[in-house]
């Protein structure tokens, strides 16, 4: 692998907390495919990592939930022909996975009102739009 694949700011992926699995894929690869494992299967144990900040690790337990089995993540490549570029994506996948759940949730939107000029222009606008449409009848031809 190319090195630790960081999830966010000073946290990365702790090499030994991964679990690699491999097996025949059924991608690209003709007679190749049939011979080599390039299917790579990633694990995580979420639940039990001491590598990700406990703020973190909560949300991303709270909103993987319908993805862990047992507390663990699962990710999958089998893109490429070479298992060690499914292992590079496998990994970028896990690490963008986990970036995106445990993020911060957005700041609330803060309720503000419509001006009244353009609700009005808006209006005056559609009644245009209305009155143009209506001309394209051909009642008034004779």
């Amino acid at each position: 692998m190319s090195g630790p694949y960081v999830i966010r700011g000073s946290v990365s992926l702790p090499e030994a907390e991964l679990m690699w699995r491999f097996s025949r894929s059924s991608g690209p690869g003709g007679q190749h495919v049939n011979t080599t494992d390039s299917q790579v299967e990633l694990r995580f144990d979420l639940a039990k990592t001491q590598s990700l900040p406990p703020v973190w690790k909560e949300r991303a337990l709270a909103r993987l939930a319908d993805r862990l089995v047992d507390g663990v993540v699962a990710v999958r490549a089998s893109e490429h022909r070479s298992q060690w570029r499914n292992r590079e994506t496998a990994a970028v996948r896990l690490a963008s996975l986990l970036a995106e759940a445990s993020a911060p949730p957005p700041r609330p939107r803060r309720a503000t009102r419509i001006p009244r000029g353009i609700n009005e222009r808006r209006l005056r606008e559609k009644k245009q739009r209305g009155d143009t449409k209506r001309g394209r009848s051909g009642r008034d031809w004779g």
